[in-house]
């Protein structure tokens, strides 16, 4: 199976299209080579996706037909990604937890109430 299809249909991106543009862009790797979005994968093959500064690892178990469920991901597919990697994440996420909800563009109420506020 093709690397773009098959990490489109195992949930790893949204879209084929955003699949190829990641290989392309030399962000999709195997045994260390960078992949095109049409190189035909192998059972037991571990693909490497780095998305912003984490690197995800999986193990390809099966090829799944076409796009499958959240649900069913972990039949075709180890997720074999280092700890360190995990822990890059969870610091990324903790991180952007700072910001308070309701920050940033103001609703139209809130707008609103700014404007009077300003008036006076």
């Amino acid at each position: 199976m093709r690397v773009d299809k098959f990490l489109w249909a195992i949930r790893v991106m949204k879209t084929r299209s955003r699949v190829a543009t990641h290989c392309k862009e030399g962000k999709v790797s195997l045994k260390g080579d960078k992949l095109k979005p049409s190189k035909i994968l192998n059972i037991g093959d571990v693909v490497v996706v780095r998305k912003g500064a984490v690197s995800f690892s999986f193990e390809v178990i099966l090829f799944p037909k076409s796009r499958v469920g959240a649900a069913l991901v972990p039949e075709y597919v180890n997720n074999i990604t280092p700890q360190e990697q995990l822990d890059k994440l969870e610091m990324i996420r903790l991180s952007n937890k700072d910001r308070p909800n309701g920050v940033g563009r103001p609703t139209k109420r809130e707008r609103r109430s700014l404007d009077k506020a300003f008036e006076e």
